[in-house]
């Protein structure tokens, strides 16, 4: 039993090793580390080292438990500010949206491989959901508008909830049982249901860790961490959508001003990577590689009616539905449309039929595997390329530096980073003309591999690096008074720019 247990942790932590050294691999070479971690999966699987694990029903519980930490940290590190504008459309975009994806895949495949129309729509509903690890991975890498991301963020991180029920509904043995109108109601509970129990743990949780006075800092992350589980559990207890009731607690826990904020985020953040990586090669060990090249043909035609017909008519009708599309524009709908990133979500609902033994589940579960694998490379490594043909890209965006800083913390400040790139108003402009608001300041400046502390007087260049500190109350006006210099220069004001994102 012992010698067991040492071979297990040994090869597990050799895994986790070679992945987290994967992560950087990956990002010199432009390949997406879920693919990275995939493949180590497979190559010690049955086809490789031998091991051989066909558990659907573990593979799907422990991809759940994965799941949730991935979805509480995208809420916890996500902005109310920044979130509130795009709620309509991007709740739209996981309701409606979702709707209009599975009817068209599902029409897709049963007229062209001539599945019947149960099997034909839960592939259509598994494919549906947006991969909140895929997109929260690749997104803060590229320079974009903050509206974009944050759409797509928070649609990632809201349609895990509705596109769970349909694929357990159309798994079920007794699909279609009840009324069309019955389910709807049910789907439409589980949904209200699951966001008010994310509401009120996250509120509870936040007053619970403001007046809890933890003798160590290092209890603050698991709290924060066990409520977002809390949150998905006492949801799944109530019949409510727990993934939905994981996200809402987490957008309110990580908005609110709760001690040791900084060392909470990036906790999460760790608990998530560690999470992608077990789900990732857990998924790989699941999959028979010699039974891959036959579901090439049915992945590449349901793909292609994903990625050229489902998804841009689900952004489009979800668009015109809460008008946001005069908003976007069309510049916008095609980036949302292309940037719709399938990951390992498709694939850990793809379990939910396999373990529920529905007919046809095995060739959907090999056909999803392939098309995440196709799709991911095609689409991760084209999204910067696909932004600048388009002309969204907004090099004027400030990034947000994570560092363990307490005196920021009970500043309830964050410390930013933009750069200077070549194009951008900011060069040539004195530290003075910047006229950020009381609260915000240029604490350093990066320059030719150096950095020194600018004065009033300090002429800004094209290269400059420039880390500056904002309070919580004027970080959203320093931001967009920084775009508009960026546009427009020191005179940003006088021509009536006014730093407002804009696609």
């Amino acid at each position: 039993m012992t010698e067991g247990l040492d071979v297990a942790l040994l090869l597990g932590a050799a895994v986790l090793l070679v992945a987290v050294g994967a992560v950087r691999v990956s990002t010199r070479i432009g390949l997406p580390s879920l693919l990275v971690y995939l493949l180590i999966g497979m190559l010690i699987g049955e086809s490789g080292l031998g091991i051989r694990f066909d558990d659907a029903e573990l593979t799907r519980t422990l991809g759940f438990c994965a799941l949730i930490m991935i979805i509480a940290e995208g809420g916890l590190t996500a902005r109310w500010t920044t979130l509130r504008p795009v709620l309509g459309l991007s709740a739209t975009l996981a309701t409606l949206g979702v709707a209009v994806s599975v009817a068209v895949v599902g029409a897709v495949v049963h007229w062209v491989l001539g599945l019947d129309w149960r099997l034909a729509l839960l592939y259509g509903a598994v494919l549906s959901s947006t991969d909140a690890a895929a997109v929260f991975a690749t997104l803060r890498r590229l320079r974009l508008p903050r509206r974009l991301v944050a759409t797509l963020e928070a649609e990632s991180g809201m349609n895990d909830a509705p596109v769970v029920l349909l694929v357990v509904l159309l798994s079920a043995v007794g699909a279609f049982a009840h009324p069309w109108w019955y389910e709807l109601l049910l789907v439409l509970y589980e949904l209200s249901a699951g966001a008010a129990i994310g509401l009120v743990v996250g509120v509870a949780g936040r007053w619970l860790l403001r007046h809890a006075a933890l003798p160590s800092a290092g209890l603050y992350p698991i709290a924060a961490v066990a409520l977002t589980f809390l949150a998905y559990a006492v949801g799944a207890v109530a019949h409510a959508s727990g993934f939905l009731a994981v996200y809402v607690a987490g957008v309110v826990l990580g908005n609110g001003r709760v001690p040791h904020r900084r060392a909470i985020l990036g906790f999460a953040d760790g608990l998530a990577w560690v999470a992608q990586i077990g789900l990732f090669v857990l998924l790989g060990l699941l999959v028979s590689p010699a039974e891959l090249p036959a579901a090439l043909v049915p992945a590449l035609v349901v793909g292609c009616a994903l990625v050229l017909f489902a998804r841009p008519l689900s952004v489009w009708v979800s668009a015109v539905a809460v008008r946001g599309s005069r908003r976007l524009g069309w510049r916008g709908q095609a980036f949302l449309s292309w940037a719709g990133l399938r990951g390992a979500v498709p694939i850990v609902l793809a379990t939910i039929p396999l373990s529920a033994g529905t007919p046809g589940a095995g060739r959907l579960f090999d056909a999803v595997f392939v098309l995440v694998i196709i799709f991911t490379l095609v689409q991760a490594g084209t999204l910067a390329p696909v932004a600048r043909r388009l002309g969204i890209t907004a090099p004027e965006e400030t990034v947000e530096v994570h560092v363990e800083t307490a005196p920021l913390e009970r500043m309830h400040a964050d410390l930013l980073q933009i750069d200077i790139d070549r194009g951008s108003r900011l060069a040539g402009v004195h530290i003075d003309e910047l006229r950020l608001p009381v609260g915000a300041g240029v604490t350093l400046i990066v320059r030719d591999g150096g950095g020194f502390v600018p004065g009033p007087d300090t002429r800004m260049r094209t290269g400059d690096s420039l880390l500056i500190v904002a309070t919580a109350d004027v970080r959203d006006t320093a931001e967009r008074r920084l775009r508009a210099v960026s546009r427009r220069g020191r005179l940003a004001r006088w021509f009536g720019e006014d730093g407002m994102e804009r696609v």
